[in-house]
């Protein structure tokens, strides 16, 4: 009869208790179906079959508990190429940085290098204009040797010319000196006429001064409905700044029942000049002190035909002597 129970242990040790037990209740079903259908010859042929497949079971547990071992050196083989596996990568990845640091130091080089280049074409253009001028500044400098070496043979001829010009100059020198001698009793021959002259001009300033002091009044109260009071003289004004101001024509007038202040002036020869030098240096001092002032020029003669025009435009009443008589 087909005892299980003494093949267990051995498939236990090789198979483990679970798959034993599932094994063993297969055979026991196999073993009971052979009982009801086969006979003793086969069933002998049939426990040697079992036999022999058990002797292989054990050749094949023998051969998977190798196998086992040797899929734990795998495992541990395995477990060391992971590890080091992860080393490398740590390492790849330090390489990655590495490379891509380098990289950007690559780039960084390449536009550097980029710019050199550019610099170097520059610096090769500069070069070629520089040889360039320097080849025309040596035909420059070719023509002006050239250019120099006539000038220093005119210049030898110029010398030549300048010590015979020295011995007329030293010859003028001596007319010039005699000459400065006559001059210099010219000088003093003119300014004796200046003073003469000077004089003349003072005392026909002061004259036709005089005149207008008495001929004004009566133009004026005619011709602008001015009304002098007292007289018109000659004086000293101080401007703003308390400086004296010597004032030819001067006096007070009442027109409209208005303050009127008379400034005026007297000279032979009027030009524009003159008009503008009077108000330069009399008016505009006085106007702040002055403000209601009556203006008046007063002389022989007239330089020009626009004199009277300009006289008038600035606001200056302009007599004749002629017309003060």
């Amino acid at each position: 009869m087909f005892n299980p129970f003494k093949y267990f242990e051995d498939f236990r040790a090789s198979f483990g208790e679970e798959a034993a037990l599932k094994l063993l209740k297969a055979l026991s079903e196999i073993y009971e179906n052979l009982a009801q259908t086969v006979t003793k010859v086969e069933f002998n042929e049939l426990k040697e079959i079992v036999r022999q497949q058990g002797e292989n079971l054990n050749l094949l547990t023998q051969r998977m508990g190798q196998l086992t071992q040797r899929v734990d050196q795998l495992t541990q083989r395995m477990d060391q190429l992971t590890q080091r596996v992860d080393q490398l990568t740590q390492r790849m990845d330090q390489l990655t940085e590495r490379v891509d640091q380098l990289t950007q130091r690559v780039d960084q080089l390449t536009q550097r290098m980029d710019q050199l280049t550019q610099r170097v074409d520059q610096l090769t253009e500069d070069v070629r204009k520089l040889t360039q001028r320097m080849d025309q500044l040596t035909q420059r400098v070719d023509q002006l040797t050239q250019r120099m070496d006539q000038l220093t043979q005119r210049m030898d001829q110029l010398t030549q010319r300048m010590d015979q010009l020295t011995q007329r100059v030293d010859q003028l020198t001596e007319d010039v000196r005699k000459l400065t001698g006559e001059m210099g009793r010219m000088k003093d021959e003119m300014k004796e006429v200046r003073q003469h002259l000077g004089g003349l001009s003072i005392t026909v300033g002061y004259t036709l001064e005089n005149q207008a002091y008495k001929g004004l009044p009566p133009l004026l109260e005619k011709d602008h409905g001015l009304r002098v009071k007292d007289r018109l003289l000659r004086t000293f004004l101080a401007d703003e700044k308390g400086r004296p101001l010597e004032v030819n024509i001067y006096g007070h007038a009442q027109r409209n029942g208005e303050e009127v202040v008379i400034l005026g002036e007297a000279k032979a020869q009027l030009s524009k000049n003159d008009i503008d030098r009077f108000i330069r240096r009399k008016v505009k001092p006085l106007q702040k002190l002055l403000p209601r002032t009556f203006l008046v020029l007063v002389t022989h003669m007239i330089s020009s035909p626009e004199v009277e025009e300009y006289a008038r435009k600035k606001g200056i009443a302009l007599y004749y002597s002629y017309e003060l008589e």
